[in-house]
């Protein structure tokens, strides 16, 4: 945890250097690509949940002119932010729709590295677009610098990822005593997938006082698993992220899981539901290391630590006071 932090306060005054630039601004994105930004942005459209959110908490709502799909379905939207869900869609990363993004007229486009051709082809129309990856705390600090940098909100970028380093050094240290347990962050479709280490999931495991159980397995997407492979990692806990379309008594109750140490512990917990998808590399996906750590480690780091960074993220960064109970 102490590497990551320093880690994280490197990197921003290495990218706060570079943002004491003027326009035209030129940024190196998360997929090595030089990207030049002419004038501070006024509309910008964002492909992606996860930049969306950014977006929101760097204080940009107000120049969004398209987003992602199915924002209706995102409950930090209609909690922050509203007037996004009848913003313009311009598809997912597996279907975009090109057109749609071309007709919100953006001066910034920020989309998932997945989606490259698309950067290339609004490219070719003289349309910056930033691609991003955040599949680690360190990676997703870089983004939040990144759009800070390129739309001229980089003293609250700054903010914001300070604000989470603290968060994670004070949980760190609080856990440093602590005994790791070995932990599975199970998927969002079925409970027989979990997050593999490459993913963003593993760094919450891990600054929550686990061990991924499936820290050997690469690929950055959900990796399926069989019963008998989940039997033999044994894991001593299983966390269900909030979008889960299954709930923690569906596991608890599957006869071929009865043997498993984390089954007969009871020790399955699932992610709150009420605001963003906190396995996912949002800004406040600091909560769900601070929500884990809390359940695993309740002697070290309280509950009531957990609950008070999640209202000062909230009403600081996104302009609404969360439900106690929700938490």
């Amino acid at each position: 945890m102490k590497k990551l932090v320093a880690l994280l306060l490197m990197l921003l005054l290495v990218m706060s250097a570079s943002a004491a630039l003027a326009y035209p601004r030129v940024l190196t994105d998360q997929a090595g690509r030089e990207v030049a930004i002419d004038k501070e942005p006024e509309r910008i459209v964002s492909g992606y949940y996860i930049s969306t959110s950014a977006c929101i908490a760097l204080g940009l709502e107000t120049r969004m002119a398209a987003i992602e799909a199915k924002a209706d379905t995102r409950n930090i939207y209609a909690l922050a932010a509203p007037e996004l869900i009848d913003l313009p869609s311009v598809g997912t990363a597996k279907s975009f729709d090109l057109e749609a993004c071309l007709a919100a007229e953006p001066d910034l486009v920020i989309l998932p590295k997945r989606l490259s051709d698309a950067a290339q082809e609004l490219s070719a129309f003289g349309i910056p677009v930033l691609l991003v990856n955040p599949e680690s705390e360190a990676l997703l600090s870089e983004m939040i610098m990144e759009i800070g940098i390129a739309t001229d909100t980089q003293e609250r970028a700054e903010d914001l990822i300070a604000f989470g380093v603290s968060q994670l050094g004070l949980c760190g240290e609080m856990l440093s005593h602590v005994t790791p347990v070995s932990a599975l962050m199970l998927g969002n479709s079925e409970y027989l997938t979990c997050a593999p280490g490459d993913m963003y999931q593993s760094d919450v495991l891990a600054g929550a006082g686990a061990v991924n159980a499936a820290a050997e397995w690469t690929g950055g997407t959900w990796a399926q698993l069989s019963y008998e492979q989940l039997l033999a990692m044994n894991p001593q806990v299983l966390v269900i992220p909030a979008e889960a379309a299954y709930t923690a008594e569906d596991v608890l109750s599957d006869p071929e899981l009865s043997e498993l140490e984390a089954v007969k512990s009871g020790a399955v917990y699932a992610m709150p539901k009420g605001f963003e998808a906190w396995d996912s590399p949002v800004p406040s996906g600091v909560l769900g290391t601070l929500w884990l750590a809390s359940e695993l480690h309740p002697d070290a780091y309280g509950r009531e630590l957990y609950v008070q960074a999640a209202k000062t993220l909230y009403e600081t960064y996104y302009g609404f006071t969360p439900d106690e109970a929700a938490l």
